[in-house]
Protein backbone atom coordinates (compact mmCIF):
# COMPACT_ATOMS: atom_id res chain seq x y z
CA UNK A 1 0.00 0.00 0.00
CA UNK A 2 3.01 2.31 0.10
CA UNK A 3 2.44 3.41 -3.51
CA UNK A 4 -1.30 3.97 -3.09
CA UNK A 5 -1.68 7.74 -3.32
CA UNK A 6 -5.46 7.61 -3.01
CA UNK A 7 -5.49 5.55 0.18
CA UNK A 8 -8.61 7.09 1.71
CA UNK A 9 -10.73 5.88 -1.18
CA UNK A 10 -12.33 9.28 -1.86
CA UNK A 11 -12.85 11.33 -5.01
CA UNK A 12 -9.95 13.34 -6.44
CA UNK A 13 -11.83 16.60 -6.97
CA UNK A 14 -8.64 18.60 -6.49
CA UNK A 15 -6.84 16.78 -9.32
CA UNK A 16 -7.62 18.94 -12.35
CA UNK A 17 -5.28 20.16 -15.08
CA UNK A 18 -1.60 19.36 -15.52
CA UNK A 19 0.32 18.01 -12.54
CA UNK A 20 4.12 17.61 -12.98
CA UNK A 21 4.05 14.87 -10.32
CA UNK A 22 1.55 12.78 -12.27
CA UNK A 23 2.72 10.15 -14.79
CA UNK A 24 1.88 11.04 -18.35
CA UNK A 25 1.57 14.78 -17.68
CA UNK A 26 5.13 15.95 -18.34
CA UNK A 27 6.37 14.17 -21.47
CA UNK A 28 7.93 16.49 -24.07
CA UNK A 29 6.10 16.38 -27.42
CA UNK A 30 5.17 18.50 -30.43
CA UNK A 31 1.41 17.92 -30.37
CA UNK A 32 -1.05 20.82 -30.33
CA UNK A 33 -2.67 21.07 -26.89
CA UNK A 34 -6.39 21.82 -27.00
CA UNK A 35 -7.42 20.99 -23.42
CA UNK A 36 -5.63 20.02 -20.22
CA UNK A 37 -6.33 16.65 -18.55
CA UNK A 38 -9.25 16.36 -16.12
CA UNK A 39 -10.76 19.69 -17.09
CA UNK A 40 -14.05 20.50 -18.86
CA UNK A 41 -14.79 22.99 -21.62
CA UNK A 42 -15.94 26.41 -20.44
CA UNK A 43 -18.56 26.54 -23.21
CA UNK A 44 -19.73 24.40 -26.09
CA UNK A 45 -20.30 21.10 -24.32
CA UNK A 46 -23.90 20.93 -25.57
CA UNK A 47 -25.23 20.00 -22.11
CA UNK A 48 -27.13 22.72 -20.27
CA UNK A 49 -25.47 22.33 -16.89
CA UNK A 50 -23.30 24.98 -15.23
CA UNK A 51 -19.55 24.72 -15.71
CA UNK A 52 -18.97 23.91 -12.03
CA UNK A 53 -21.49 21.06 -12.11
CA UNK A 54 -20.00 19.58 -15.27
CA UNK A 55 -16.50 19.77 -13.80
CA UNK A 56 -17.42 18.08 -10.52
CA UNK A 57 -19.42 15.34 -12.24
CA UNK A 58 -16.71 14.74 -14.85
CA UNK A 59 -13.97 14.40 -12.21
CA UNK A 60 -16.01 11.94 -10.18
CA UNK A 61 -16.91 9.94 -13.28
CA UNK A 62 -13.27 9.87 -14.31
CA UNK A 63 -12.38 8.40 -10.92
CA UNK A 64 -14.90 5.61 -11.59
CA UNK A 65 -13.40 5.08 -15.03
CA UNK A 66 -9.93 4.76 -13.50
CA UNK A 67 -11.17 2.36 -10.82
CA UNK A 68 -13.00 0.20 -13.35
CA UNK A 69 -9.86 0.02 -15.47
CA UNK A 70 -7.91 -1.24 -12.46
CA UNK A 71 -10.68 -3.78 -11.82
CA UNK A 72 -10.48 -4.85 -15.47
CA UNK A 73 -6.72 -5.46 -15.25
CA UNK A 74 -7.23 -7.59 -12.14
CA UNK A 75 -10.06 -9.53 -13.78
CA UNK A 76 -7.77 -10.15 -16.77
CA UNK A 77 -5.14 -11.70 -14.52
CA UNK A 78 -7.64 -13.87 -12.66
CA UNK A 79 -9.28 -14.99 -15.91
CA UNK A 80 -5.90 -16.05 -17.31
CA UNK A 81 -4.88 -17.88 -14.13
CA UNK A 82 -8.01 -19.85 -13.26
CA UNK A 83 -7.29 -23.47 -12.40
CA UNK A 84 -8.86 -26.38 -10.57
CA UNK A 85 -12.00 -28.47 -10.89
CA UNK A 86 -14.44 -25.55 -10.41
CA UNK A 87 -12.33 -22.75 -11.78
CA UNK A 88 -10.78 -23.90 -15.02
CA UNK A 89 -14.01 -23.86 -17.03
CA UNK A 90 -16.85 -22.34 -15.01
CA UNK A 91 -14.90 -19.53 -13.32
CA UNK A 92 -12.87 -18.95 -16.46
CA UNK A 93 -16.10 -18.13 -18.30
CA UNK A 94 -17.60 -16.23 -15.36
CA UNK A 95 -14.57 -13.93 -15.13
CA UNK A 96 -14.67 -13.42 -18.88
CA UNK A 97 -18.24 -12.12 -18.51
CA UNK A 98 -16.99 -9.79 -15.77
CA UNK A 99 -14.26 -8.51 -18.10
CA UNK A 100 -16.71 -7.83 -20.90
CA UNK A 101 -19.21 -6.04 -18.65
CA UNK A 102 -16.45 -3.97 -17.04
CA UNK A 103 -15.17 -2.91 -20.44
CA UNK A 104 -18.71 -1.82 -21.37
CA UNK A 105 -18.93 0.28 -18.20
CA UNK A 106 -15.58 1.92 -18.82
CA UNK A 107 -16.86 2.93 -22.25
CA UNK A 108 -20.18 4.26 -20.91
CA UNK A 109 -18.53 6.36 -18.22
CA UNK A 110 -15.69 7.59 -20.44
CA UNK A 111 -18.23 8.77 -23.01
CA UNK A 112 -20.23 10.58 -20.33
CA UNK A 113 -17.07 12.38 -19.20
CA UNK A 114 -16.52 13.51 -22.78
CA UNK A 115 -20.13 14.64 -23.21
CA UNK A 116 -19.78 16.80 -20.12
CA UNK A 117 -16.85 18.48 -21.89
CA UNK A 118 -14.15 16.59 -20.02
CA UNK A 119 -10.94 14.74 -20.87
CA UNK A 120 -10.97 11.15 -19.53
CA UNK A 121 -7.74 9.84 -18.01
CA UNK A 122 -6.13 7.20 -20.23
CA UNK A 123 -2.51 6.81 -19.06
CA UNK A 124 -2.40 3.44 -17.20
CA UNK A 125 -0.12 4.62 -14.39
CA UNK A 126 -2.16 7.79 -13.87
CA UNK A 127 -5.33 5.70 -13.79
CA UNK A 128 -3.94 3.60 -10.95
CA UNK A 129 -2.83 6.70 -9.05
CA UNK A 130 -6.32 8.24 -9.31
CA UNK A 131 -8.24 5.01 -8.70
CA UNK A 132 -9.97 4.53 -5.33
CA UNK A 133 -9.20 0.80 -5.57
CA UNK A 134 -5.73 -0.66 -6.03
CA UNK A 135 -4.52 -3.71 -7.90
CA UNK A 136 -3.52 -6.68 -5.79
CA UNK A 137 0.21 -7.40 -5.45
CA UNK A 138 1.79 -9.45 -8.23
CA UNK A 139 2.03 -13.22 -7.98
CA UNK A 140 -0.09 -16.38 -7.99
CA UNK A 141 -2.48 -16.80 -5.07
CA UNK A 142 -5.38 -19.11 -4.35
CA UNK A 143 -8.50 -18.82 -6.48
CA UNK A 144 -10.46 -17.91 -3.35
CA UNK A 145 -8.02 -15.07 -2.63
CA UNK A 146 -8.39 -13.85 -6.21
CA UNK A 147 -12.18 -13.82 -5.97
CA UNK A 148 -12.21 -12.20 -2.53
CA UNK A 149 -10.04 -9.39 -3.86
CA UNK A 150 -12.40 -8.93 -6.81
CA UNK A 151 -15.39 -8.85 -4.45
CA UNK A 152 -13.74 -6.17 -2.29
CA UNK A 153 -13.25 -4.10 -5.44
CA UNK A 154 -16.88 -4.50 -6.44
CA UNK A 155 -18.19 -3.47 -3.04
CA UNK A 156 -16.03 -0.33 -3.05
CA UNK A 157 -17.09 0.56 -6.61
CA UNK A 158 -20.74 0.25 -5.58
CA UNK A 159 -20.18 2.49 -2.58
CA UNK A 160 -18.54 5.22 -4.64
CA UNK A 161 -21.11 5.07 -7.45
CA UNK A 162 -23.96 5.46 -4.94
CA UNK A 163 -22.24 8.54 -3.54
CA UNK A 164 -22.11 10.17 -6.98
CA UNK A 165 -25.69 9.19 -7.85
CA UNK A 166 -26.86 11.05 -4.75
CA UNK A 167 -24.67 14.04 -5.57
CA UNK A 168 -25.83 14.07 -9.20
CA UNK A 169 -29.46 14.11 -8.05
CA UNK A 170 -28.69 17.11 -5.85
CA UNK A 171 -27.10 18.92 -8.83
CA UNK A 172 -29.89 17.87 -11.23
CA UNK A 173 -27.48 16.04 -13.53
CA UNK A 174 -30.01 13.38 -14.42
CA UNK A 175 -28.03 12.21 -17.46
CA UNK A 176 -25.20 11.12 -15.20
CA UNK A 177 -27.71 9.54 -12.81
CA UNK A 178 -29.11 7.40 -15.63
CA UNK A 179 -25.68 6.19 -16.71
CA UNK A 180 -24.53 5.38 -13.18
CA UNK A 181 -27.75 3.63 -12.16
CA UNK A 182 -27.34 1.20 -15.05
CA UNK A 183 -23.70 0.62 -14.13
CA UNK A 184 -24.59 0.14 -10.45
CA UNK A 185 -27.22 -2.50 -11.17
CA UNK A 186 -24.70 -4.45 -13.24
CA UNK A 187 -21.94 -4.13 -10.64
CA UNK A 188 -24.30 -5.45 -7.96
CA UNK A 189 -24.96 -8.49 -10.16
CA UNK A 190 -21.23 -9.05 -10.66
CA UNK A 191 -20.60 -8.83 -6.91
CA UNK A 192 -23.44 -11.28 -6.26
CA UNK A 193 -21.84 -13.74 -8.67
CA UNK A 194 -18.53 -13.50 -6.81
CA UNK A 195 -20.17 -13.80 -3.40
CA UNK A 196 -22.15 -16.84 -4.56
CA UNK A 197 -19.10 -18.80 -5.73
CA UNK A 198 -17.41 -18.02 -2.41
CA UNK A 199 -20.35 -19.43 -0.43
CA UNK A 200 -19.85 -22.32 1.99
CA UNK A 201 -21.25 -25.19 -0.08
CA UNK A 202 -19.40 -26.88 -2.95
CA UNK A 203 -19.61 -30.10 -4.96
CA UNK A 204 -15.87 -30.80 -5.19
CA UNK A 205 -14.69 -30.40 -1.60
CA UNK A 206 -15.22 -34.07 -0.67
CA UNK A 207 -14.19 -34.99 2.89
CA UNK A 208 -10.92 -33.06 2.97
CA UNK A 209 -12.42 -30.12 4.84
CA UNK A 210 -13.56 -32.46 7.60
CA UNK A 211 -10.22 -34.21 7.93
CA UNK A 212 -8.07 -31.09 8.18
CA UNK A 213 -10.57 -29.28 10.47
CA UNK A 214 -10.07 -26.05 8.52
CA UNK A 215 -13.67 -26.06 7.23
CA UNK A 216 -12.67 -24.26 3.99
CA UNK A 217 -15.67 -21.95 3.98
CA UNK A 218 -16.29 -18.47 2.62
CA UNK A 219 -15.36 -16.85 5.91
CA UNK A 220 -11.91 -18.42 6.19
CA UNK A 221 -10.25 -15.02 5.92
CA UNK A 222 -11.35 -11.99 7.97
CA UNK A 223 -13.15 -9.42 5.81
CA UNK A 224 -13.30 -6.04 7.59
CA UNK A 225 -16.46 -4.21 6.39
CA UNK A 226 -14.54 -0.92 6.30
CA UNK A 227 -11.68 -2.22 4.17
CA UNK A 228 -10.57 0.21 1.44
CA UNK A 229 -7.89 -1.99 -0.10
CA UNK A 230 -7.03 -5.66 -0.08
Amino acid sequence: MTNARNFRGGFNLQASGFNPQMPGHSTSHDMILRQEPRTVKKVGAGIGLPYEVRLEMALMLDDHQCALTVALHQYNKHHWMTEGAEAFLSLHELLNEHREKTNDHIDMIGERVTRLGGVPTAHPVTQHELSYIKHEVEGRYSIRDFLRNDLEHELKIQEMIRMQIQRAHDLKDFGTVEVLEEVLRDREDLAYHLYSVLEDDTLVRGMHHLLDHRQDIAGDRPFPPGSKLQ
